[in-house]
Order: C-alpha cells, then structure tokens, then sequence
C-alpha cells in the first residue's frame, strides 16, 4: 500500500509540476485532459469491478456499486463531450502512469481475501481519490481551456470529494 500512495503521489507531482520523461508541457491541453479524466474513471470503475467480484462486505459493495454507479455516469459525459467539440482525447504519460499503477494494484488487490482485501480496497480508494481530486484542483481544472470540459471536471470534482469522504468512512467502519 506505501508504495501505491507513493506512485500516486509522484503521479501527482507530474500533474501539477509538468515535469514527466517525455518533458510534457506543464499545462496539458484538453485533448490530454479529457484522456486524463477518462483514464481516471475507467480505473475506478476496474476496481470497483473487482471489489464487487471479491467482498462479501455489505458496506464495501455498496460503495463499489456507487463507484461504478457514478464514475459510468460521468464517463459518459467525459465520452460525449469531446465528440461534441471534435476533438480527439490524446494518451499521454499521465494517462500511461495511471493505468501502470492502477494495473499493479489490481494485481496486489487480487492477491488478497475477506477483510484483508476490504481494508485494502478502502484504503486504495481513500488514496486514489485524493490523488484526483489533488490533480482537478491543481491542474485540470485550471488547465482546461473549453468552458465546457471545465464544468464537467467541475461537477467530477464534487462528485469525487463525496466519494473520498464515502471511502473514509468505509475504512474507518472496517478498523
């Protein structure tokens, strides 16, 4: 778990500093910025599945339906919009680190059973959201230059922040 919280926190610093190996400029434009919020809801979505798939916690599979519930809705959102304003979402090192590391805690996640697996689900949701909710503070939102892309990062913020008080309150009822 230290080393997700320290991925995710270097994924952070690369948000809000700009600095990444292929030296991305530090302002990513909104065709990364949509990829960025795509590739963020699709990897809560993955692990909500999981959850899902592995507990039994009624507590812990209600918040994974709200998870998969919420971040569908507003990935269909982050889908649509950049169809309506023609432009194309582009990959870029953010999107590629966050699937790597999302991809390497599902694999830790898959490894673990019953409450093992809820502390750990909650706790990875608890560090994932505020990892999103950090980079849409700091930099999306202010990096995006379609008003449009702004009020959609700007309700998934608050829809975010709820969600990271939700998963608080998952971990804290499983201690």
């Amino acid at each position: 778990m230290f080393g997700r919280i320290l991925a995710i926190t270097g994924t952070v610093l690369v948000l809000t500093s700009g600095i990444s190996i292929a030296q991305q400029p530090a302002k990513p434009n909104d065709a990364q910025i949509a990829h960025i919020a795509y590739t963020a809801g699709e990897i809560d979505i993955k692990a909500a599945q999981q959850a899902l798939q592995k507990s039994r916690n009624n507590e812990v599979r209600q918040f994974a339906e709200d998870m998969v519930r919420d971040h569908k809705a507003v990935h269909e959102k982050a889908v649509a919009l950049p169809k309506k304003l023609n432009v194309t979402p582009q990959d870029n090192d953010t999107s590629r680190a966050l699937t790597k590391q999302a991809d390497e805690e599902l694999k830790k996640l898959a490894q673990l059973d019953g409450s093992a697996f809820d502390r750990a689900y909650a706790q990875n949701e608890v560090a994932y959201h505020q990892t999103v909710n950090k980079a849409l503070e700091t930099t999306l939102i202010q990096s995006a230059s379609n008003p449009e892309l702004k009020d959609l990062l700007s309700t998934g913020l608050k829809i975010f922040q709820g969600h990271e008080q939700h998963a608080e309150q998952v971990m804290a009822s499983l201690k």
